[in-house]
């Protein structure tokens, strides 16, 4: 099914709603725009349809490098464990095991960071 897209600078058709979904996810369509099936009279703001408010828009700013500063840590700290881990000193080798433990668990959270759907903002 066909749908039609009306922003303030004029209308655009799409062949489907998957694909009014990867516009709206590539900022070419806007919470704010109306959105309608060929067929119907009636005109829904993109944010209420639950298709698109659960789209997942690209991060920007600071909000996108936040990862990776938890990721560089991580690897500065498994380097400093695989340090440890290598010493002669078994207190030293312990401290180095936890530490490692340590960056598995955070690496753990940024992975479960990065596939987790943000919440639809209304």
């Amino acid at each position: 099914m066909r749908y039609v897209v009306r922003t303030p600078d004029g209308e655009l058709t799409y062949p489907s709603l998957g694909d009014v979904e990867r516009a709206y996810t590539q900022g070419l369509v806007d919470p704010d725009d109306e959105v309608r099936e060929e067929t119907s009279e009636l005109w829904r703001k993109a944010g209420s349809l639950p298709v698109l408010a659960r789209a997942r828009r690209p991060a920007s700013g600071l909000a996108a490098r936040g990862q990776w500063l938890a990721v560089a840590g991580c690897v500065a700290l498994g380097v400093l464990a695989l340090t440890l881990v290598l010493k002669e000193s078994w207190s030293l080798r312990i401290v180095g095991i936890v530490l490692a433990l340590v960056v598995s668990s955070i690496l753990t959270r940024v992975t479960v960071k990065a596939f987790k759907r943000p919440p639809p903002q209304d």
